[in-house]
C-alpha cells in the first residue's frame, strides 16, 4: 500500500494571522473611506483657509502695531513663517476641536444612523476592533488637521513674505529647516491634545445614533473646559481639564526644547483616553444594533 502521509496539522498562529490581517484591512478602509469623504476635505479646506486669510490680511493691510492681535502676528512681515505659527495659535481654542468633534462624534454614531453598524461588525470585524480602528480613524484626522495649518501657512506665508532666520521665544535665532521640524513638532503636539477629545467623541458616539448630537456635545465640552480652565476660582481643577496644556506648545519654541509641557500634555491625554476608552468600550460591547 503506498505511504499515507498524515495531514498537516494547522498552524496554532493562523487564526491570529487571519484576525490580525483582517483588523489591518478595516483600519485602512476606515481611514481610505475618512480621507475620501468630502466633508473631511472640506474640513480640512476650511483649516487651510485659516493661514490663508492672516497672510492675506497682513499683506493687504498697514504695519501691525507690536502686542496687538494674536502672538507673532507682527512678526510675519519680517519672516513668511510667522503665518504658520499665528495661524495654530489661532485654531486651537475653537477650530481644531471643532473640526475633530465633528469627526469623532460621527465614528460610530453615523454608522448607525446608516445602518450601516450592524454589517461591520459581522465576523472577523468585532465589536472591540471596529472601536479601536473607528478610534484609529479620528486619531489619524487629529495629526491631519494641524498638519494641514502648519503647511498652509508654510506655504502662504513663503509666498507672500521673505523666509529667514527665525528668532525664537528664547531669544536664540534658528534656520528655516530647524524652524520647519519646530513646525512638525508643534503639530505632533496638537495632535496629542486632540487625542483625549477625540476620544470623549468617541465615547458619545456610542450613546446616540444621531451624528449631529454627539459631535455638538463633543464641541460645547471643548469650549466648556477652556472656559472653566480661565475661571481663577477652579485653580485646582486647571491641570485635570484636558484642554490645559493645548497653548503650551511654546515651549517647543525656545533653545534647548522644553519639553515638559509636552510630556504632561501627553499624560493627561492619555488618562482621558484611557478611561473615556473604557467607558466607550462598556457602552459599545453592550449596544444592541440590531434593533
Amino acid at each position: 500500500m503506498p505511504n499515507s502521509l498524515p495531514a498537516e496539522a494547522p498552524s496554532p498562529r493562523a487564526p491570529e494571522a487571519g484576525t490580525r490581517g483582517a483588523g489591518l484591512s478595516l483600519l485602512r478602509s476606515e481611514i481610505a473611506v475618512l480621507f475620501r469623504r468630502r466633508r473631511t476635505w472640506a474640513l480640512l479646506l476650511a483649516l487651510a483657509a485659516i493661514p490663508i486669510l492672516i497672510a492675506v490680511a497682513v499683506r493687504v493691510s498697514s504695519a501691525v502695531p507690536p502686542g496687538r492681535g494674536p502672538a507673532f502676528l507682527d512678526r510675519i512681515t519680517q519672516n513668511g513663517l510667522f503665518v504658520a505659527f499665528t495661524a495654530m495659535l489661532v485654531s486651537v481654542p475653537l477650530f481644531l476641536p471643532l473640526t475633530v468633534g465633528v469627526v469623532a462624534g460621527d465614528t460610530i454614531a453615523g454608522e448607525a444612523n446608516l445602518g450601516t453598524l450592524r454589517y461591520l461588525l459581522v465576523a472577523p470585524a468585532g465589536r472591540v476592533r471596529l472601536l479601536l480602528v473607528k478610534y484609529a480613524g479620528a486619531l489619524a484626522f487629529c495629526l491631519a488637521a494641524p498638519l494641514t495649518v502648519a503647511l498652509a501657512g508654510a506655504a502662504i506665508g513663503a509666498a507672500l513674505f521673505p523666509v529667514g532666520p527665525v528668532t525664537l521665544l528664547s531669544g536664540d535665532v534658528i534656520q528655516p529647516p530647524e524652524a520647519a521640524l519646530r513646525l512638525l513638532l508643534i503639530a505632533a503636539y496638537l495632535a496629542v491634545s486632540l487625542a483625549g477629545l477625540s476620544a470623549i467623541g468617541l465615547f458619545l458616539s456610542t450613546l446616540t445614533v444621531v451624528p449631529v448630537g454627539a459631535m455638538a456635545a463633543t464641541v460645547v465640552l471643548s469650549v466648556v473646559s477652556q472656559v472653566l480652565d480661565q475661571l481663577p476660582q477652579l485653580e485646582w481643577l486647571h491641570p485635570w481639564l484636558f484642554s490645559h496644556y493645548w497653548l503650551g506648545f511654546g515651549d517647543l519654541l525656545r533653545q534647548p526644547v522644553m519639553w515638559d509641557s509636552f510630556v504632561s500634555n501627553g499624560l493627561l491625554q492619555a488618562g482621558y483616553v484611557a478611561v473615556f476608552g473604557a467607558l466607550a468600550y462598556g457602552r459599545f460591547v453592550t449596544k444592541d444594533v440590531l434593533s
